[in-house]
């Protein structure tokens, strides 16, 4: 039986969650000057926006925060805390807001990444995802979802 399990996050999960992304983006705010913040719309979001936990042996280990729109989804934040990266989770997280982004009727999942986190396009990129420019400060991707079992 897997240890990792994913649910709809709610408000209640606020504090978890934020100290999950605030690990997940430590390094990188210590080497990024320009990096957006994270964590101070994450009330919002699990307001607002379709947000995901992932809990391992019952901790929050992970979430992600997903935009419906009326033609897409958008990515627009997924974080692990380090001390689960390289299990799965983030992998698990992505495959849920794939489904539900086919349960809503959408056929293509957008994302934004930092330019100097070349680690996360590579991620992204061995899970399906396709850069489709770049500037300055950001990599954008997509993936594009069908609705036959799951496939992409």
């Amino acid at each position: 039986m897997s240890r990792l399990a994913i649910r709809p996050a709610t408000i209640a999960d606020l504090a978890a969650l934020r100290a999950v992304f605030d690990a997940a983006y430590a390094q990188a705010r210590a080497e990024i000057a320009d990096l957006p913040d994270v964590t101070g719309g994450l009330a919002d979001d699990l307001a607002q926006q379709t947000c995901f936990a992932a809990l391992w042996d019952g901790a929050i280990v992970g979430g992600l925060v997903l935009a419906l729109h009326g033609d897409h989804a958008h990515l627009v934040n997924l974080a692990v805390s380090p001390d689960h990266g390289g299990k799965g989770v983030a992998k698990a997280l992505i495959g849920v807001a794939e489904d539900a982004c086919r349960a809503a009727g959408l056929h293509e999942l957008r994302l934004a990444t930092h330019v100097k986190m070349p680690q996360n396009v590579a991620i992204y990129g061995r899970l399906g995802w396709i850069e489709t420019g770049r500037d300055d400060r950001k990599v954008m991707m997509v993936k594009r979802l069908t609705t036959d079992e799951g496939a992409t």
